[in-house]
């Protein structure tokens, strides 16, 4: 599959999986991306908040996540009538580009299509997963496994895990692939501004969203 590294997929994770606040919350990375970022677009007026940015070999910055609305915490930790407690929509941005040379002329940097993007979402899902029955002790190997799924998954957007659903990117209908789960749901998808998104998130709808280009990313810092 074409795809960005799985060494950068993700920030570290603290205890229960818990992303280690440190690892966002800093907009320099952003800043120094080539490719414009995508958020949810102004139909959304809830709570917006940085993740992280993940970058290649040669220290380029690859793709980053924006969060939407409340923030997650490991699922297991419900509300009431057993729903989530939270309710949020993590948007990914991935930079489209062929297989290339990196930067310092020492490697070669993977390409990057909509697989690039649907797994990012995967495994950032993943992150914020943990099923209440299970031991934690047991949590790395399952989390192993549910990562090795979620990138064979990626690898088959035509498959019959995924569907397609319509949703406006700069106010333009565009086909995304999208796929439910009893840990919440992903979509991936590409722009006309030269990126991939991705998408996943639980107790908010997939279907009644929208995307659109950050106008002033340094003013999340």
């Amino acid at each position: 599959m074409e795809t960005t590294s799985r060494a950068v997929a993700q920030a570290p994770a603290a205890e229960g999986g818990q992303q280690v606040p440190s690892a966002r919350r800093t907009v320099d990375g952003y800043l120094r991306a080539p490719f414009p970022w995508y958020g949810l677009d102004e139909a959304f007026t809830g709570p917006r908040w940085l993740m992280q940015v993940g970058t290649a070999a040669d220290g380029a910055v690859e793709h980053g996540s924006i969060g939407h609305g409340d923030e997650p915490s490991v699922r297991g930790e419900t509300g009431a009538a057993g729903e989530p407690r939270e309710k949020f929509a993590v948007v990914v941005t991935v930079a489209a580009h062929p297989s290339r040379r990196s930067a310092d002329g020492t490697g070669l940097l993977e390409a990057t299509s909509v697989s690039s993007a649907a797994w990012l979402a995967g495994v950032g899902l993943l992150s914020f997963t943990w099923p209440g029955q299970m031991d934690h002790s047991l949590r790395d190997d399952w989390l192993e496994q549910q990562t090795e799924t979620a990138w064979v998954l990626a690898d088959d957007l035509d498959g019959e895990d995924w569907s397609t659903l319509s949703l406006p990117v700069d106010g333009v209908p565009t086909p995304f692939h999208y796929r439910e789960s009893e840990f919440g749901w992903v979509l991936a998808g590409s722009t006309q501004q030269g990126v991939h998104v991705g998408a996943y998130g639980r107790g908010m709808s997939a279907y009644g969203l929208g995307f659109a280009v950050i106008k002033d990313i340094g003013s999340y810092a």
